[in-house]
């Protein structure tokens, strides 16, 4: 506040001084022989001050391999007294075998069920007691990672504990830890799908753009009955191919010396032995040639509209085209969808614009809430722009209120 009233004090002074001068300069008497313009020519304009050159943050890391096909990433950060692990398997839904959807899911809950030298759900506790925070592990259609963060002296016991899951834990694999983690993955289907609002869409939305046969036609989670079909067998053919170190990549940010972390990384992972080459996936993604709709019941007060069209693959061209494009259209409450659908014509609740870049073809998806007493029919011409990178039709699912089917009742 002082220095606010000090800013306006000093600006009102100036301000006096310079009508001071200007009512001088009008007092003044006017000169007998008035000069010409010619004499006065008009001041140089300035030169225009040119931008300074965008300066784009450089992201310095060290990229290597080891003898055993180990991919390391090493980027240094000394902010922070921290340093964070990301551990990625090149393994995800994608690479599941029909009648077994989830599996790549399952699988993630089974790594925390300890290994040879790590009891059971001791993994957690000897992170938490170290200072960890952030520890967790994620399951896509692509790729499966776990992560921690941790503070910089605690990054060997990182090391040591995903080293020793990556190469022992069949020794503690068992059938009942198997059965144990089936009932929580199935539990986990019910809360996040099942019995949360238009939680089972989406998974609608992708069986309209894959064909049954494709990869990307079940949702990550899986099936009550897949998941349940799973055998202790499966669960060891899954680790003996996608869990070597060849189909891994090792991520080290933060506060450590390069040096030691690469001797900590020879340490705990170099012994490791390199597995069978992972197969790559085959399978085609077929366009979307005309428009196709469908409609799913679910236990809601509101109508929400989802629209889906297919993109280009992750890191190919057209897809951070598609990512900033679903920034533009519905990235926030400024986005010119929302804009236009909330506040201009007030026929919506809420707008969101997503886009998923997978390896196989990705997926731009555009969701809107109907306000209150908004009737349906307004939302059966849809009007989106369509760019050259979009399939120019796609699915376009209405999630309308209705009774709830769930697998497990």
């Amino acid at each position: 506040m002082k220095r606010f009233y000090k800013s306006v004090c000093t600006f009102g002074l100036i301000a006096v001084l310079a009508f001071a001068r200007l009512g001088a300069a009008q007092t003044q008497a006017p000169s007998k022989t008035p000069e010409k313009a010619a004499d006065h020519p008009a001041p140089a304009k300035p030169a225009a001050v040119k931008p300074a050159p965008l300066e784009v943050p450089q992201l310095r890391f060290e990229k290597y391999k080891l003898d055993n096909g180990l991919e390391v990433i090493l980027s240094e950060d000394h902010r922070l007294p921290m340093v964070a692990v990301n551990l990625w398997y090149h393994v995800g839904a994608a690479n599941e075998v029909p009648g077994r959807t989830g599996f790549a899911h399952l699988f993630e809950h089974m790594m925390f069920e300890g290994s040879k030298h790590v009891p059971t759900n001791a993994h957690n506790s000897l992170l938490e007691a170290a200072g960890a925070s952030d520890i967790n592990g994620s399951t896509d259609f692509d790729r499966t990672n776990y992560y921690e963060t941790l503070p910089s002296n605690q990054l060997e016991l990182a090391l040591w504990l995903e080293s020793d899951r990556m190469g022992y834990l069949p020794d503690q694999l068992s059938q009942a830890n198997l059965s144990r983690q089936q009932d929580v993955v199935r539990n986990e289907r019910r809360e996040r799908l099942e019995n949360s609002p238009y939680g089972v869409v989406e998974e609608g939305l992708f069986h309209q753009i894959f064909p049954k046969e494709h990869p990307y036609y079940g949702r990550i989670i899986g099936s009550h009955s897949d998941i349940q079909a799973a055998k202790l067998e499966d669960v060891q053919n899954f680790f003996k191919l996608y869990y070597a170190p060849n189909n891994a990549s090792l991520a080290i940010v933060g506060d450590f010396d390069p040096e030691k972390a690469r001797g900590l990384v020879g340490k705990y992972f170099g012994p490791l032995k390199r597995g069978e080459d992972v197969p790559k996936i085959k399978a085609h993604t077929p366009a979307i040639a005309t428009e196709r709709r469908a409609v799913v019941q679910d236990n809601v007060q509101l109508p929400r509209v989802y629209m889906g069209w297919l993109t280009s693959p992750i890191f190919k061209p057209g897809d951070a085209e598609a990512d900033l494009a679903a920034t533009v259209l519905g990235g926030g409450k400024s986005s010119r969808l929302y804009k236009k659908l909330v506040y201009e014509k007030q026929i919506a609740l809420d707008v969101a614009v997503n886009q998923q870049s997978l390896i196989l073809g990705s997926l731009l998806e555009v969701q809107a809430t109907a306000r209150p007493g908004v009737k349906r029919k307004t939302w059966r011409k849809p009007s989106i722009a369509s760019s050259k990178h979009f399939a120019r039709r796609g699915p376009l699912l209405r999630n309308l209120p209705g009774h709830e089917t769930c697998l497990n009742r």
